[in-house]
C-alpha cells in the first residue's frame, strides 16, 4: 500500500499544475487481482523499458472499415487490404508523436534514450524506476503471485500523464497490467520452470482441455458418438465432406504457447486409427520467439492441448494438406497473444515497442537457454488464412486500454483477409471458478456474484466459438445440447466492448424474445459485445496422448473443428478464382446465413450460482448461432463475390 504521504503527494501531483500543465489519472486498478501480492518497492536504479502507446490515427473506423471488406452486402466484399496499406492507414500523426517526445524530453528524459518505432506507432524510453515514478506520478513495486512465484513489477494504484498528453496515448507499460511475464532485466527473478501455465502465458485462464480419463477400449462407430467423438462423427454431425482442391493458396494455422507441445508417436496412434494414409504427417513448424517442439516433460498438462488440436484439424482436413504449427515462445520465458500478433503483423512488435514486458515475451531472451536472437520475430510469418487459437483469458485480468489495443490487432489481421477463431471458454458465465464483485474485482462465488466473460472472445472483431454435445443415449443424427457436463460453454456479455452492428438484431431479438432472469446486476444489459458467435462439439473427444486413449472435453475441442471446416469453404472459393471468407462475423450474422446452421435449442451455461443463460431458438449466449452445416455454409459462400 502507499503511505500517507506518498497518497498525498500523488493527489497534490494529479490535481494542481506541474510546471505549465495539469496532470490526470490515465490507467488504475481497484485492487490487486487474485493471488498477487504487494512484495516490496521496485528498485530505483533497476531500469524499465517504457513502452507508450501511441493513439492511432483512424482507429475509430476500424469497424467501418472491416465492415466494408466483411460484410455480404458491400461492393468491397473479400477485397482485403495489404499489410502496408493497414499500417499506413492506422499510423499516429505527426502531432502525436511530438507532443509525447516533448513532454518526456520536458520532464528530464535523455532524448538519446527515446526511440520512436518504425511504424510511428510507439516511443520507447529505457528509464529507471525512480525516472519512471517522476514521470508517471506514481510508485513502482514488485509483486508476487501466491501459487507460481512468478514476480511482476508495476504499479497497481495507476499512473497519470498530462492532460494533453493523455488524448495522444493509448497505454503505457509496464504500469497497472497483472496477467504477467517477467524476465528479469533489472530485477532479480528465478529461472521460470516448466508447468502447463502461469500468469501471462495463455491457457492460465478459462479455456483448457479437460481429460476425464483413459479409454481402455473404443469403437469407432457412429452409434457411439455419444460417448466418444471421433473424427467420423464430426464428418456426420456437421454433414462434412471435402477434398482440397486448392492446398498450394489455401492455409490453416493452428497456435500452441510452449510448453505444450504435440508428441509425433500420438499423431501416428491417432492417424493409425482414424485416417491410416497420415501416418508420418507432421505439422509445418513456424517456430515463433525460439518456439520448440519441447521433450522434457511429458503428460496431458503439456501434451493435451497440442495434441487434440492437431490430431483432429489435420485429420479432418485431409492428408497432404498444409497445416501450419505457430508454436510461440521458448522454454524459459514463454509467451502471449501479442508475441503471435508480433510475427504475423510486424507494426506490433517489441522491437517496435509493441510488446508489454508485464504480460508478453521480450526476445532476445537473456536467461540460460533462452532464445537468442537480436530481437523477437517481427513480421516473419505470413498469417494463415484461418487460424484457431484455444487459450484465454478473464476479460478482467487485463485493462481496458490493453485488449482495446489487442481488439484492433485482430480487426487488422480481419481486413488482410484473416479467419481469427478464439475458443470462448469452459466456465459457463464465470471465468475459472471467479466471478466479480460490482467494483470489477474478481473473487470467488458467493462472494463474488457477477458474470465474468473472456477475452478475447468478448473482442468484436475475432469468431468466439463455444462447445456442443451428443446427448447421452441420442443419435449422431439428433440435435446436439450445450455442453452439459465437465465443461460449460462459455458465454455472456462484455464489460469492456460496444456491440457490434453486425451482431444486434440477433442479440436484441435473444433479449426480447428470451429475457435472461437473472437481475442486470449481475449481467452486462447496457448493449455490450455479445459471444460466442458459433458453436461445435466440445465433448468426449478421444485423443491419443502420451500412447493412451484418454477423453477430453472443452471448447479446446470446438475452435480447431471450425477452423477445419472453414478451412475447406476457402479451399473451395480459391479453387473458383475467388478470395478467402476473411472475418466471418459480419457474414454469418446476416439473415441469408441463418438457415445455414444447425439451431441448439438445449442446455445452459452455469456459473456464479446461476444456471446461467439458456440455448434458445436464433443466437444466444450460450451456443451462439449454431453448430455448423457445411454443405449449406458452402453453397452461401460460394455465391458470394
Amino acid at each position: 500500500m502507499l503511505s500517507l504521504k506518498a497518497v498525498v503527494a500523488l493527489l497534490a501531483l494529479a490535481t494542481s499544475a506541474i510546471g505549465s500543465y495539469p496532470f490526470v489519472r490515465h490507467e488504475s486498478r481497484r485492487a490487486l487481482p487474485p493471488l498477487w501480492e504487494q512484495a516490496h518497492r521496485a528498485p530505483a536504479d533497476a531500469t524499465l523499458p517504457l513502452r507508450i502507446g501511441l493513439a492511432q490515427s483512424n482507429i475509430d473506423r476500424i469497424e467501418e472499415y472491416l465492415l466494408d471488406v466483411s460484410h455480404p452486402e458491400s461492393s468491397n466484399y473479400g477485397n482485403h487490404w495489404s499489410a502496408a496499406e493497414v499500417a499506413d492507414m492506422f499510423r499516429p500523426s505527426s502531432e502525436t508523436v511530438d507532443v509525447v517526445r516533448e513532454w518526456l524530453v520536458k520532464e528530464g528524459i535523455d532524448p538519446s534514450k527515446i526511440q520512436l518505432s518504425k511504424n510511428g506507432g510507439w516511443i520507447e524510453a529505457k528509464v529507471s524506476v525512480a525516472e519512471a515514478e517522476d514521470l508517471l506520478k506514481t510508485e513502482y513495486h514488485v509483486y508476487n503471485h501466491a501459487t507460481t512465484g512468478v514476480k511482476h513489477v508495476g504499479c497497481a494504484s495507476g499512473y497519470h500523464v498530462p492532460e494533453h498528453v493523455s488524448k495522444h496515448v493509448e497505454l503505457i507499460t509496464p504500469t497497472v497490467h497483472f496477467d504477467a511475464i517477467l524476465n528479469g532485466r533489472g530485477f532479480e527473478m528465478r529461472k521460470r520452470k516448466l508447468p502447463a501455465s502461469h500468469p501471462g502465458t495463455p491457457g492460465f485462464g478459462p479455456v483448457a482441455p479437460k481429460n476425464v480419463g483413459a479409454i481402455g477400449n473404443f469403437i469407432d462407430e457412429l452409434e457411439n458418438c455419444d460417448s466418444h467423438i471421433t473424427p467420423n462423427c464430426l464428418r456426420v454431425l456437421y454433414d462434412f465432406g471435402y477434398i482440397p482442391l486448392a492446398t498450394k493458396k489455401n492455409s490453416i494455422g493452428i497456435v500452441e504457447y510452449t510448453p505444450q507441445a504435440y508428441v509425433a508417436s500420438d499423431l501416428d496412434m491417432f492417424f493409425k486409427n482414424f485416417s491410416a494414409p497420415q501416418v508420418g504427417e507432421r505439422p509445418v513448424l513456424k517456430a515463433i520467439d525460439g518456439g520448440v517442439i519441447q521433450t522434457l516433460e511429458t503428460g496431458f498438462d503439456v501434451n493435451g492441448e497440442s495434441n487434440l488440436d492437431l490430431q483432429y484439424s489435420m485429420t479432418l482436413v485431409g492428408k497432404d494438406v498444409p497445416v501450419t504449427l505457430y508454436q510461440v515462445g521458448d522454454l524459459e520465458e514463454g509467451a502471449s497473444f501479442n508475441n503471435l500478433l508480433d510475427a504475423l503483423d510486424g507494426s506490433f512488435c517489441s522491437f517496435e515497442g509493441g510488446d508489454d514486458p508485464t504480460q508478453d515475451g521480450i526476445y532476445p531472451d537473456t536467461l540460460p537457454g533462452g532464445y537468442q536472437s537480436a530481437c523477437d520475430d517481427c513480421g516473419t510469418v505470413k498469417p494463415a488464412s484461418v487460424i484457431s487459437t484455444s487459450y484465454s483469458y478473464n476479460e478482467a485480468d487485463l485493462t481496458p486500454f490493453y485488449t482495446a489495443r489487442q481488439c484492433a490487432e485482430y480487426a487488422k489481421l480481419g481486413l488482410m483477409g484473416v479467419t481469427v477463431l478464439y475458443s470462448s471458454g469452459d466456465e459457463g458465465v464465470g471465468g475459472e471458478d471467479l466471478c466479480l464483485l460490482p467494483d470489477g474485482v474478481q473473487a470467488p462465488f458467493p462472494e463474488a456474484k457477477i458474470f465474468n466473460p473472456t477475452f478475447p472472445s468478448t473482442c468484436p472483431f475475432v469468431t468466439s466459438v463455444g462447445a456442443t454435445q451428443v446427448v447421452a443415449g441420442h443419435k449422431v443424427t439428433d440435435p446436439e445440447s450445450a455442453t452439459y457436463e465437465v465443461i460449460f460453454s462459455g458465454g455472456g456479455f462484455s464489460n469492456y466492448f460496444a456491440m457490434p452492428d453486425y451482431q444486434k438484431a440477433a442479440v436484441e431479438s435473444f433479449l426480447t424474445n428470451h429475457p435472461p432472469p437473472y437481475p442486470t446486476s449481475i449481467w452486462n444489459a447496457t448493449g455490450s459485445r455479445a459471444f460466442p458467435d458459433i458453436s461445435a462439439n466440445g465433448a468426449n473427444y478421444v485423443v491419443a496422448v502420451d500412447g493412451e486413449w484418454v477423453r477430453v472435453f472443452g471448447t479446446s475441442c470446438s475452435s480447431p473443428v471450425l477452423a477445419s471446416i472453414l478451412y475447406a469453404i476457402n479451399d473451395a472459393r480459391l479453387a473458383i478464382g475467388k478470395k478467402p471468407i476473411g472475418f466471418i462475423n459480419p457474414t454469418v450474422y446476416s439473415a441469408s446465413f441463418k438457415s445455414a446452421f444447425n439451431d441448439i435449442t438445449n442446455g445452459t451455461n452455469p456459473g456464479c450460482g446461476t444456471e446461467g443463460f439458456s440455448a434458445v431458438e436464433g443466437w444466444d449466449p450460450v451456443t451462439g448461432l449454431g453448430t455448423p452445416n457445411f454443405p449449406k455454409l458452402l453453397a452461401k459462400w460460394l455465391l458470394l463475390p
